[in-house]
């Protein structure tokens, strides 16, 4: 095939064609990249997309050629993401591994307590790049309480370390988003609720990093193991944990093409949903039977399955506990669906829901390179919304 012709087509055909010049089968290819056969079958056949740099240049690892051949004519320009200034400062406090000074500045438990509690505030009403430039000063202090008391200041500091992860993974900064999530998962050590609500951010650093088929099994440990052992009468912010580990795990296994698994995992989670009900926020997980419709989106969009995320996206929308939800968490849920319309070759109602993104929170759009990918793949369709189109030159993705 001449490179013209091999150029024009679908990278998925494009894996297909040098999958078959290395003489590989599909089942091969899965077990070198760690995905299932079904996975690389949906990629071959444009039912799922390739959607992340890392997961392209590894299949051009296996097949042996250039990243820049497999991508062919989808190469892009890539979408700068000019992150908020307090990132550096953030992974220099993250990267001190020396003891923390004395509490100097005679900060009280309770003020660092009112201080973690607006860091969350501001990151669930999506005010990433302000959470950002006082979370350097809020880790220091929580590590000096923490020093100075130990009992009182083991819960603060986990939630630092929590919002921390949280927030650096919607600025795309994988490698101190785990870095933030291990500490997290250190300092709770031996405290089972607290390990569980840091497992929720190791999941979600696992999933970034690409490490999913990891992810399961640390998940569902986790998930099982704060499980209370009478889920009717136990505590409804352990049964939440347990419920959002059981959901992180399904969008793991999802991001591995395993269907059957994604599908259990969200049924156990379901059940558990059931229980909790709407409107809750414990250990901030927004747990309930709406948080797990969302899921099924997300986990369909990732199984190639478009119609199914989109009639799970519109059934879920009417509901009380949408309204309910965070702010990022609706946010990020309507980046989801614009993946699932995209998906379905339908790049009006996608320009749709992003344009209702960016209204929810903006900095989900403006700041997230991976919904600001999502952006630019709307405005270069020639069918995109007016509203899309400029969305993407606002926020300089065209």
């Amino acid at each position: 095939m001449s490179a013209n012709r091999l150029d024009a087509l679908p990278i998925g055909r494009r894996v297909a064609y040098w999958r078959g010049r290395r003489r590989l089968s599909q089942q091969v290819l899965a077990d070198r990249l760690g995905k299932s056969k079904s996975w690389v079958d949906k990629v071959e056949r444009g039912v799922r997309s390739l959607d992340r740099v890392s997961t392209i240049e590894d299949i051009a690892r296996v097949l042996r050629i250039d990243t820049a051949v497999l991508l062919g004519r989808d190469t892009q320009p890539p979408i700068v993401v000019e992150q908020p200034g307090g990132v550096d400062l953030v992974g220099a406090v993250l990267s001190a591994y020396d003891t923390a000074p004395a509490n100097e500045a005679g900060l009280s438990v309770g003020q660092v307590a009112a201080s973690v509690q607006h860091a969350w505030t501001a990151f669930q009403h999506g005010r990433y790049p302000q959470v950002v430039t006082f979370l350097p000063g809020l880790l220091t202090a929580a590590q000096r309480v923490h020093a100075d008391d130990p009992v009182s200041g083991h819960p603060l500091l986990v939630e630092v370390y929590r919002v921390t992860a949280a927030v650096l993974l919607k600025l795309g900064v994988v490698d101190l988003a785990w870095l933030a999530a291990d500490r997290a998962m250190t300092v709770a050590a031996g405290d089972r609720v607290r390990v569980a609500a840091a497992a929720v951010q190791l999941g979600q650093v696992l999933r970034a990093a690409g490490r999913s088929r990891v992810a399961v099994p640390v998940l569902r440990k986790a998930a099982y193991r704060i499980a209370p052992p009478d889920l009717d009468g136990g505590p409804a912010s352990e049964v939440s944990l347990c419920g959002t580990l059981l959901v992180q795990a399904a969008l793991s296994a999802a991001g591995c093409g395993d269907d059957r698994a994604a599908a259990g995992l969200l049924g156990e989670a379901a059940d558990l949903a059931a229980r909790v009900g709407d409107g809750h926020d414990h250990h901030r997980t927004g747990f309930g039977p709406t948080a797990v419709d969302l899921a099924r989106v997300t986990a369909a969009v990732d199984l190639g399955h478009a119609d199914d995320a989109i009639v799970w996206h519109e059934k879920t929308l009417g509901r009380d506990g949408w309204r309910w939800l965070a702010a990022e968490h609706r946010a990020a849920h309507l980046v989801d669906a614009a993946r699932a319309y995209l998906l379905a070759g339908d790049p009006v109602n996608a320009g749709r829901v992003l344009v209702d993104a960016e209204r929810t929170a903006p900095a989900e759009i403006r700041h997230r390179p991976a919904a600001r990918e999502i952006v630019a793949q709307v405005a270069r369709d020639r069918r995109a919304p007016t509203q899309a189109t400029r969305l993407a030159t606002s926020i300089g993705v065209t």
